[in-house]
């Protein structure tokens, strides 16, 4: 980074306030978490690796419900956190999305990938690597912004455009900035199905009801607007007709 530059998505600086806001923020706790593991379904005995594991609340849930969990994620201090959660028992590696995984060909059942890829300018060479990693047939499934919640954040008329935006985040009265990629849905398809993988479930959940008593305010937002997009793929062999083309399945 050249002097002056201003530091996006450092979540080494803020790492403890943001692991604590996370675990417990309604958008987080009762409605992306929930979603994803949804959508995840049935995990005893699978091999999981939680792609972007942050302070491991995933990866702790994945394991309670039976699954041997590997987590990556970029933020040394993240990962502290993950360790201090997780103990021994998830092996923890510090990585970057979009660099090859060090991970040998079929090594998970499932990869999670949970509010990661809208840092990310470029999908298809970390959703490649997810197909290198996972057995024949193995899933993975992800949570992203929706792309409409881009729009509102940066007050655009501009959907079907791929480009980057920043937003200010204040942490505990300091500014946390962030950078994200907004994508529209043919993009995200295309992506998709650009490295190997058939589109199985396409979401837009429904808050959980219980969000109506603790955090009404985001209770009624969130029953008018799509705050996440999420997905559930399955890896296509490469012998497949459908590698490489605009199609996807549903």
């Amino acid at each position: 980074m050249s002097e002056g530059e201003i530091k996006h998505n450092d979540y080494d600086e803020f790492a403890c306030v943001y692991a604590r806001r996370n675990e417990t923020n309604p958008f987080n706790a009762l409605y992306e978490r929930p979603a994803i593991l949804d959508l995840a379904g049935e995990v005893r005995g699978l091999r999981v690796l939680d792609a972007g594991c942050g302070a491991g609340v995933h990866a702790a849930e994945l394991v309670d419900r039976g699954a041997t969990v590997t987590g990556v994620d970029l933020s040394r201090n993240l990962l502290d956190l993950a360790r201090e959660r997780l103990g021994p028992r998830v092996p923890l590696h510090r990585s970057d999305l979009s660099q090859p995984l060090p991970f040998l060909d079929g090594a998970f059942d499932l990869v999670l990938s949970s509010l990661v890829l809208h840092y990310l300018a470029d999908w298809e060479p970390t959703l490649r690597e997810f197909h290198r990693v996972l057995a024949p047939r193995g899933r993975v499934v992800l949570s992203t912004h929706h792309p409409f919640m881009d729009m509102r954040i940066i007050d655009s008329d501009d959907y079907l455009g791929t480009f980057s935006f920043t937003e200010e985040w204040v942490q505990d009265g300091r500014t946390m900035r962030m950078r994200f990629w907004h994508r529209p849905l043919r993009a995200m398809l295309a992506a998709f199905t650009a490295s190997g993988f058939a589109v199985d479930d396409i979401a837009e959940p429904d808050p959980r009801p219980e969000m109506a008593e603790v955090a009404p305010d985001a209770y009624r937002h969130l029953s008018r607007n799509a705050q996440f997009l999420f997905f559930s793929l399955t890896a296509l062999t490469h012998d497949h007709p459908l590698i490489g083309t605009s199609r996807w399945l549903l």
